[in-house]
């Protein structure tokens, strides 16, 4: 094992997500020995390191401020202190500005480690027994209309296990804007107060977790995971067939293109393929 924390490194460490004994040994011993904590805010990691009896100086890191902050950590790095990267609760990075921070370590030539943690977005997905296999995080949706719209319709074609988080005030606008767009028996289960002790697991579906949470206001952050939209079923293209039902339809009087069109329609395939097969077939 390797005598941490080193210098010129910055570390990523995971805090609890709720239950404060899911800190690691190892996160401990690095918190609690590094130059500098930089957190979202100094307030809410302070209660943290209070305590676990941690005395350390911290500075604020957030979306607000990391432009500033980014040359700021780089040069303490550069005058060979140790830094920890640490969000209000799990791994960092997710969900935070983190991101921009890793980036510009590691293009500044210093290496980055993450002492891995609690998640909530994982810790929600293993619980639900929906596929896990294969997935997609999406995090907090954006506000803004058109964004928040293309994101929506995305996300209920999405086949994978979709991962959301959304805060307890906006939570049932999400719910309403997913009944929408996909069936309420879409299997849906939404998780609160992760590693606590009244941890709830809210299911098995769309329907469900609107009833549920129309009776009883949701509280804190809440962490959504939804089953994958089903398979469309691929139509077998029989192109002899295709091209007698276009030459029916031809024969009825309607323009190839338009008969290529309404074809389009009934079977879902390309009305140019369609009209590129008419082409094709010389007896047309």
């Amino acid at each position: 094992m390797r005598d941490e924390p080193e210098i010129g490194i910055l570390y990523l460490v995971g805090t609890p997500i709720g239950n404060i004994s899911d800190l690691s040994p190892r996160a401990q011993s690095i918190l609690e020995n590094v130059s500098i904590i930089a957190c979202e805010d100094t307030r809410h990691s302070g209660i943290l390191l209070n305590r676990l009896k941690i005395k350390a100086s911290l500075i604020s890191f957030h979306k607000y401020n990391c432009k500033k902050r980014v040359p700021e950590i780089l040069e303490h790095l550069a005058n060979n202190q140790t830094i920890a990267l640490i969000s209000d609760a799990g791994l960092p990075t997710i969900s935070d500005p983190g991101e921009a921070l890793v980036s510009a370590t590691r293009d500044s030539g210093y290496d980055v480690v993450c002492i891995p943690g609690p998640c909530a977005a994982l810790t929600a997905l293993i619980a639900s027994g929906l596929p896990a296999e294969r997935f997609c995080f999406e995090g907090f949706l954006p506000r803004k209309t058109r964004a928040r719209k293309l994101a929506l319709d995305h996300i209920v074609k999405e086949t994978r296990t979709s991962i959301l988080y959304e805060s307890p005030h906006r939570l049932l606008k999400l719910l309403e804007e997913l009944s929408e767009r996909c069936e309420g028996t879409r299997p849906l289960y939404v998780a609160r107060e992760l590693t606590k002790k009244h941890e709830q697991h809210i299911g098995p579906n769309l329907n469900s977790v609107i009833n549920h949470f129309r009776k009883s206001a949701p509280k804190g952050e809440l962490t959504l995971v939804l089953g994958g939209a089903k398979p469309e079923k691929k139509i077998k293209i029989n192109n002899d067939e295709l091209i007698k039902e276009l030459s029916n339809l031809i024969s009825q009087g309607i323009p190839p293109s338009m008969a290529a069109k309404q074809l389009s329609k009934i079977t879902g395939i390309s009305k140019n393929l369609l009209y590129s097969l008419i082409h094709k077939e010389q007896n047309i």
